[in-house]
C-alpha cells in the first residue's frame, strides 16, 4: 500500500520540486528553436553536410589492383562522410523533439496539436533507422560504392 502523499509512485514533495515553471519552459523553448534556427543555416544543416561527396574519379583514375590508395581514401571518405551525416540529421532531429517536447511538459503532451504528436513520434521512428546499421551490397565492410 501507498502511503498516502504517494501519487503515481512518486512523493506530492517531489511531484511539486519536478512542476517547471511556465517562464523557465517558455526560456528554454526558445533557446532550442535558436539553436535549431542556428544548425538550419549552418554547415552542419544536414542537406548541405550530404552534399559534400566526391567521385571516386577525382582521386585517381586506374583499377584498384595497379594503384589502391586513391579507392581506400575514398572507401574512408565516403565512410566517414556518412557518419557526419547521420550524426547530422539526428542532431537536428532531436533538436526537434525536444521542442516538442517542452511545449507538451508546458502545456500537456494531450493538449499538443495531434500534427505534433504525430511529428514527435515520427522523429523517434526516423531517429532508429539513422542509427540501424547498414550494410551496401558492393563493400559490406564500409557500405561504400565504387
Amino acid at each position: 500500500m501507498l502511503p498516502a502523499d504517494m501519487v503515481g509512485d512518486v512523493s506530492a514533495t517531489r511531484a511539486a520540486n519536478l512542476e517547471a515553471s511556465n517562464e523557465a519552459l517558455t526560456t528554454f523553448m526558445k533557446r532550442v528553436d535558436t539553436v535549431l534556427s542556428d544548425l538550419e543555416s549552418s554547415a552542419g544543416n544536414p542537406t548541405r553536410v550530404g552534399a559534400q561527396t566526391i567521385n571516386v574519379t577525382s582521386l585517381g583514375e586506374g583499377q584498384e589492383s595497379v594503384f589502391p590508395e586513391p579507392h581506400d581514401l575514398y572507401r574512408q571518405y565516403n565512410s566517414v562522410h556518412q557518419q557526419l551525416t547521420s550524426l547530422s540529421k539526428t542532431l537536428h532531429l532531436q533538436i526537434e523533439a525536444i521542442g516538442i517536447a517542452v511545449q507538451g511538459a508546458h502545456r500537456g503532451f494531450d493538449n499538443l496539436e495531434e500534427e505534433q504528436r504525430r511529428r514527435f513520434w515520427e522523429i523517434q521512428t526516423e531517429i532508429k533507422e539513422i542509427r540501424a546499421p547498414k550494410k551496401d551490397a558492393d563493400d559490406p565492410k564500409t557500405g561504400a560504392r565504387l
